[in-house]
């Protein structure tokens, strides 16, 4: 029985080590490139824009019906996650190249 255990663990690591050195996942690019559409410029400048203009909807916009307040809400949550991961990148650091 232990040299079966002995066996057995010598063919696992060797797996467990064969098995790392694959390419990465095929799913992980598109995902990448989708994370940095989201936190470009571009998506900032638009999260930025649609947080005054959220803004100035709920300050000087009158009364709403509940769908209209639904949806700005929405819109302004959605700016504000982008934003979020903007300001974060900012402090990070990842974003400076010398």
């Amino acid at each position: 029985m232990r040299k079966y255990l002995i066996l057995f663990a010598f063919f696992g690591v060797m797996f467990a080590l064969a098995s790392t050195a694959g390419a990465g996942l095929p799913w992980e690019q598109p995902l990448e490139t989708v994370k940095r559409s989201i936190t470009g410029p571009v998506a900032a400048t638009i999260s930025l824009l649609a947080i005054v203009a959220c803004g100035a909807m709920l300050v000087w916009g009158g009364e709403f019906s509940n769908f209209l307040k639904t949806l700005v809400y929405t819109v302004l949550v959605v700016a504000i996650i982008i934003g979020a991961a903007n300001v974060i990148n900012i402090f990070s650091g990842g974003g400076v190249v010398f």
